[in-house]
Parts: C-alpha cells; structure tokens; sequence
C-alpha cells in the first residue's frame, strides 16, 4: 500500500473512530465529562493537514453525527462548520503556539461550540441546561494535548504527510 492511500485510510480512520466514540453511553454521572471527540480529531486534522479538511467536510460529518446521535439535524453540523471555519482562518497562528497556548485556544474553540449548542437548543424549545453540561470543553481542553501528541506519534511513525 502506498504512502498516499495510507495517509487517507488513516485520516478516515481517525474520523470514523472519533465518530464512533461519540455513541459510546457512559453511566449518567460521567455523560457531562463525555468530550466532543469528534471536534477535537478534526480540529487536529484542520492544523494539521489543511487541505484535507474543508468546511463541506465538517458539514457532513455534522449531519453524519446528526443522523447517528439523533439530535436536531444540522445541529452538530453547525457546530462543526463553525469551530472547522475559525481553525482554518487561524490556523497559521494556533499551529505555532506553545502546547499550553493551544489548549487554552481548544478551550475557547469548545467553548464556542457549547454556547452554539446552547443558543440551537434554546431556540428549538428545550430547557436550559444544568451547569455541569459546561465541563466536557474542560475535559476536552485537558485531553487535547495527549490527544494531539498521540495523533501526532502516530502519524510521524506511518509516516504519513
């Protein structure tokens, strides 16, 4: 197997695995600490490897986790959309900053998409959520350097572009 065809299957993968792990149920005292995977590997693919990721891209993959979570539809796909958009317009900055410098843009990128979640939620009549929905970006945050560093590995040793 080629180099190239390697490097797809692995950025497949990860997107496909991210995917998957988002319907992994937790008991319902650990759901809030539950992170946004999905988020977290396509932002490590958009600073990574900007001309695989693309705001088309992160749309579908949105309305695939629509369509698996079963959530309002379009729902994670503008979350997406917008957290992949901010990436790439910044991309150049936040690929250079210190590991701490980028978690803490992490943090304020999840962030944004829980108040995105927020204001779909409330605009479609649900309920306000309780306060402990506000830690998964944390525990997102807390994870995106291992998560990273452990993508960046593996990377390096297929030693995929």
């Amino acid at each position: 197997m080629n180099r190239q065809r390697l490097s797809l299957w692995w950025f497949i993968g990860t997107l496909l695995f991210a995917l998957l792990s988002m319907l992994v149920p937790l008991p319902a005292p650990l759901e809030p600490f539950k992170p946004y995977w999905l988020a977290l590997v396509l932002l490590y693919w958009a600073l990574e490897s900007e001309d695989r990721v693309s705001l088309g891209l992160a749309f579908l993959l949105g309305l695939g986790a629509d369509l698996f979570d079963g959530v309002l539809l379009g729902e994670q796909a503008l979350r997406l959309t917008a957290l992949v958009f901010i990436a790439l317009r910044f991309r150049s900055r936040l690929r250079f900053f210190p590991m701490w410098q980028q978690t803490l843009a992490v943090l304020a990128l999840l962030l944004n998409d829980r108040i995105l979640l927020l204001v779909v939620r409330v605009l479609s009549g649900s309920p306000v959520p309780p306060a402990s929905w506000w830690i998964s970006p944390f525990v997102g945050a807390a994870l995106w350097p291992f998560l990273f560093l452990l993508l960046d590995d593996l990377r390096a040793r297929l030693r995929i572009q």
